[in-house]
């Protein structure tokens, strides 16, 4: 895998794009390569300096690149300039023009395309800025100086066209990613009266089987073994117990411990506020050893000025991102003596061990916050007592 693809951080919504941008300007597929592993170590350094794509301009490229200096060397990767990957990110209207740059009609409508999916439809940072991306391509290919802003006249075979572009490079799951973003962008279109037709519903389906396979499982025992190989006595070792517990008794996601603040620990009535999926709130019921977790680790813990229940441990010192919560669980394998994990699987498990005890796939759609029971029925495959009740026999052959 070429370090393009690695972690490429907050920048990684914008991979696909850049690169083909930069095919359609004649980049050689080595220089293609050296921007694109630019924009991955750039990425990664903005995630640790808790900087948003936004905030991105020449002050912040030239303090990434004193960063690196302080450490006795520059990668000849930056030493070879970033001004293509800023002209880029400005044409898409996801960092500020420079100073005496013009505000296009497209920069306009690409900002409040932005501020449409924050405030109507409450979306994530990195999932707005994949949206606004492909907004400012499509639209950006068709704008001329008789259609400023690239709405005149779009019809659904244009919409498919570019659609199959797009997907001619991309997997399965990452072609039905640009589906719900040119669906998305579309709508919004004609919610501002900017094209007469609802074209959203013109873009075609991308064909691709759904859950296939089988939710991958992790044994009763395991879980246990992970939990209890976690050190109490210490900072880091409650702190890990306390996730750990969190991810194999509720199923919560990453991102959702990342988020937990104080105020959602509500002790006199039992429960946890969870802040899920675009917005959604929960409470799901604080059980004993969660709460017993998570106050052992607040005691040993101490004040701190951040509201958030999860901090790193090494200074300066300051809320977890999800990506340590697989840190955690991966340690906690490598002490327990278990094949690793993902945090992801904890969910699996717990909503296996629920079927296992007879809970309901209703039940267990409540308890993983799905937003429809469709997502919960893949879960039905791992009942295999159930579904040998059900099945009917084998023509021939003997039940």
């Amino acid at each position: 895998m070429s370090e393009s693809r690695l972690e490429p951080g907050r920048l990684g919504p914008f991979v696909d794009g850049y690169r083909a941008w930069l095919l359609e300007r004649g980049y050689a597929s080595g220089s293609v390569e050296h921007e694109l592993r630019f924009l991955s170590m750039l990425g990664r350094w903005m995630v640790a300096e808790d900087l948003a794509v936004a905030q991105l301009d020449g002050d912040v490229i030239l303090a990434f690149v004193e960063a690196h200096s302080a450490q006795g060397s520059v990668p000849s990767v930056i030493a070879r300039g970033s001004r293509s990957l800023l002209i880029y990110l400005r044409e898409l209207g996801v960092v500020s023009p420079e100073r005496g740059d013009a505000v296009t009609p497209l920069g306009e409508l690409i900002e409040d395309y932005r501020a449409w999916l924050v405030g109507e439809r409450g979306l994530a940072p990195l999932t707005v800025a994949r949206y606004v991306a492909l907004a400012a391509r499509f639209l950006g290919e068709r704008v001329s100086a008789v259609d400023e802003l690239g709405v005149l006249d779009l019809s659904g075979e244009q919409v498919t066209a570019f659609l199959l572009r797009e997907c001619e490079r991309l997997s399965v799951d990452s072609a039905k990613g640009k589906v719900g973003e040119l669906r998305s962008l579309l709508r919004f279109l004609f919610v501002r009266g900017l094209i007469e037709l609802a074209l959203g519903d013109a873009v075609p389906p991308v064909a691709g089987w759904r859950d296939t396979g089988i939710p991958r499982s992790v044994p009763p025992a395991d879980v246990e073994q992970l939990i209890a190989s976690c050190d109490r006595s210490t900072l880091d070792g409650a702190r890990d117990a306390a996730i750990v517990l969190l991810l194999a008794r509720l199923g919560v996601r990453s991102i959702e411990v990342a988020r937990l603040e104080l105020a959602d620990l509500d002790w006199r009535a039992g429960e946890l506020l969870v802040r899920g999926k675009g917005g959604r709130e929960d409470r799901l019921p604080l059980l004993d050893d969660v709460g017993g977790a998570l106050a052992e680790y607040l005691a040993v813990r101490g004040r701190h000025e951040s509201r958030r229940v999860f901090l790193t441990l090494r200074a300066p010192t300051r809320p977890i991102r999800p990506d340590l919560v697989g840190d955690v669980v991966r340690r906690a394998c490598h002490q327990a003596g278990v094949a690793q994990i993902t945090p992801h699987r904890l969910r699996h498990a717990l909503a296996s061990e629920m079927l296992a005890q007879g809970a309901s796939l209703q039940d267990i759609s409540q308890v993983l916050r799905h937003q429809h029971l469709s997502t919960t029925t893949i879960y039905a495959k791992v009942d295999l007592g159930r579904l040998r009740q059900v099945a009917l026999p084998w023509p021939g052959a003997e039940r």
